[in-house]
């Protein structure tokens, strides 16, 4: 099968990438255009030299209606996902997050792709106004973040009503793992833990979260671009767990044996308005699409995440000084020459 994976020099998109190859699928890899030639994440997974590469931006129309010829099925992660900087310059999310998903949606039409699986995240819902949080949960958008995603799915979902497009929206909870961006909390925590910090600064610690890890969150998105029954469907991917980012922070000391202490950095707060306080997913339309269940806890991915990042080839990929990594959008080299990494989080990060 003939796969189209966007944003794929991001977290979710490498893992993803490597592992629909690994399935034995044939794939082309977009990653933005940047003058350095470079794939982001792309670079450092295993069947980079045996995908097909290319470099361009969903914001062209043309280039869209170009890469989607000949493709089986397209899963779309390219979008902006950082939530400080959509306070900042709203506009380009706009332009990426919607007009970008516009642009794929209509080559899909025009392509006569098979299907369109296309990435949401829990920040649509806002703060919970019960749990767990279903798929018929109000959309609260509470940043321009996650206002464009609302705008984006919608979009997308009106291909399917209006032209009859396979379109499947994945709309996962919070995802961790390896390549995560620093301005995550987990990343965050782990780097200045490995750096021998003993007061590590963190934002608000009362929020809480559904985390799951990437290798978790990219098969409940196979599943689901496989389940024909799921088309038309927006399904949640998460564990029906949740944890606050202090008893986090707790349990990441402990595993990494520190006894390290917590600072709040107020360049790290968002917004009163903007923070999502709560997030817990009820998953159970996943379960009964796909049968999908869990394979790693959330200590088993945090201590393979924390095994990652201790290798010192992998950490030196990162800005350790939390000033940095909480006052500015571009914060890892990845992010300057991946700049569609998705998922997530702000579904795939909390920051």
């Amino acid at each position: 099968m003939k796969i189209l994976i966007t944003g794929a020099d991001g977290f979710i998109g490498s893992h993803l990438t490597q592992k629909l190859f690994d399935q034995g699928h044939d794939i082309k890899a977009l990653s933005q255009y940047n003058s350095f030639n470079l794939w982001g994440w792309l670079e450092h997974i295993d069947c980079k030299n045996d995908i097909e590469i290319l470099s361009g931006d969903i914001r062209d129309s043309s280039f869209c209606q170009q890469i989607c010829k000949d493709v089986d099925v397209v899963y779309n992660l390219a979008a902006l996902i950082a939530i400080p900087y959509s306070y900042i310059s709203p506009q380009s999310y706009i332009d990426t997050n919607i007009y970008g998903s516009f642009n794929l949606a209509m080559a899909c039409r025009d392509q006569n792709v098979k299907k369109l699986l296309h990435t949401s995240t829990s920040e649509v819902y806002g703060t919970a106004q019960y749990v767990p949080i279903d798929e018929k949960h109000p959309l609260q958008p509470q940043s321009p973040y996650s206002a464009s995603k609302i705008s984006a799915d919608a979009m997308v979902m009106s291909f399917k009503h209006t032209y009859d497009l396979p379109v499947v929206i994945a709309r996962p909870f919070n995802t961790f793992g390896p390549r995560q961006s620093a301005r995550a909390i987990i990343p965050s925590i782990i780097t200045q833990l490995l750096s021998g910090k003993n007061n590590i600064s963190l934002g608000d610690l009362t929020p809480t979260r559904d985390l799951n890890y990437v290798v978790d969150t990219c098969e409940a998105i196979r599943l689901l671009s496989e389940c024909d029954e799921a088309v038309g469907e927006t399904v949640n991917i998460g564990s029906n767990t949740e944890i606050s980012m202090e008893d986090l922070f707790s349990l990441i000391n402990k595993i990494m044996d520190k006894n390290a202490k917590v600072s709040i950095d107020k360049n790290r707060i968002r917004p009163k308005n903007s923070e999502v306080q709560r997030l817990k997913c009820d998953n159970s339309m996943l379960k009964r699409l796909t049968n999908f269940h869990p394979k790693y806890t959330l200590e088993e991915g945090l201590k393979k995440t924390i095994e990652w990042f201790s290798s010192k080839e992998n950490l030196e990929k990162y800005k350790i000084d939390p000033a940095i990594s909480s006052s500015v959008f571009l914060t890892t080299a990845t992010d300057v020459i991946g700049f569609f990494t998705f998922l997530g989080l702000s579904a795939l990060v909390i920051l």
